[in-house]
């Protein structure tokens, strides 16, 4: 542990130094990658720096402990010390744990209604409210960058982007088929319906993830279309994009400027383009994905909401809470922590 603390640091000073020099402040590209790589090891630089600090009040307690006058203080400090010492040292252990590099990045959200028609949109909407609401709490900002309104409420499709502290760490284990369970307000006869929605959650793309040829992508102009209302353009602003080579058609309308939602599709299929790479790439090591929680299909059934008995289920970790109305409220902190903290026992068992 101590030798991979020390190759960090060496590292981070390395970064240090090279960030300073005048052409790599000219070259942004280089500058961001730097700037990455070192953001990635600074957990483990600060855990290591404190360690140091602390393995030196624990000799100086040791020396301490000679003098018959210092001895009971000298004992204190040891006992207190030393025990840092070691609840750090499982930090540490956590901190030197494979680290996913999308974890620092802003994200995509798309959300779409699937089974149960009118009532899978409309519980596609009221996830969207749940995350919306989470983001307030957590400060993160979020961007609408295309929906498709549902005529009985909710959306058959809305894609976001969210900005903030690494929102990708905390969202990545949303992705998959939410499964909704109560009476509908269309239902007479007072029966429990189930339908789904499935959410999508991809890290943003960067400059260095994906390099989007745009000799490869072919541009649509179309009218806006929804469900009626003031919200609609009237002007051919909505922009379609087809990525020839793979088949990926991204869909942008929110923006009353051509530009805008052009910018915003591109946006969409940048980040569509890494996730696929990042998916592919993940086929291939085979076992690290299986390794994740779940799957990692997006059909996987994650989590049930069950409206009723006011539960909410996450089954890849058999994790329940009744307290299904604060979590669509946005508290859905115990749900997201379980799941990390599950993740993070499965990687020290070398699983």
């Amino acid at each position: 542990m101590l030798e991979r603390l020390q190759n960090i640091e060496t590292r981070y000073n390395e970064i240090t130094k090279e960030l300073m020099k005048p052409e790599i402040i000219s070259n942004v590209k280089e500058t961001l990658k730097l700037s990455r790589e070192q953001s990635l090891l600074k957990d483990a630089y600060d855990a290591y720096q404190e360690y140091k600090k602390i393995s030196n009040n624990i000799e100086d307690a040791k020396e301490m402990l000679k003098d018959k006058e210092l001895g009971e203080m000298a004992r204190e400090e040891l006992e207190i010390n030393t025990k840092k010492l070691e609840e750090l040292t499982n930090e540490i252990e956590i901190i030197l744990l494979p680290k996913d590099p999308n974890d620092g990045k802003d994200v995509i959200v798309e959300i779409r209604g699937a089974a149960g028609g009118d009532e899978g949109n409309i519980f596609a909407g009221d996830l969207f409210e749940m995350y919306k609401k989470l983001a307030e709490k957590e400060n993160w900002k979020i961007e609408i960058m295309n929906e498709e309104r549902s005529e009985a409420g909710g959306y058959s499709l809305i894609s976001f982007m969210v900005k903030g502290e690494n929102v990708y760490s905390k969202l990545k284990y949303e992705s998959g088929a939410h499964r909704v369970q109560r009476v509908p307000s269309t239902e007479t006869q007072g029966r429990v319906h189930t339908s789904t929605a499935t959410v999508l959650v991809m890290p943003e793309a960067e400059e260095l993830d994906a390099d989007l040829d745009m000799n490869d992508v072919r541009i649509d102009i179309t009218r806006s279309s929804g469900c009626g209302g003031q919200g609609v353009n009237t002007t051919d602003s909505a922009v379609r994009l087809t990525h020839i080579p793979t088949g990926i058609v991204v869909y942008s309308q929110t923006e009353r400027s051509q530009i805008k939602n052009k910018e915003k599709a591109i946006k969409i299929l940048q980040t569509r383009l890494y996730d696929l790479k990042t998916q592919e790439r993940e086929k291939e090591m085979g076992a690290e994905r299986r390794s994740k929680i779940g799957t990692g299909d997006r059909s996987e059934k994650i989590r049930t909401y069950n409206y009723p008995q006011n539960r909410v289920t996450d089954h890849r970790i058999g994790f329940t809470l009744n307290t299904l109305d604060r979590i669509m409220q946005g508290d859905i902190d115990k749900v997201i922590e379980a799941l990390i903290t599950e993740d993070q026992n499965r990687k020290l068992r070398g699983e």
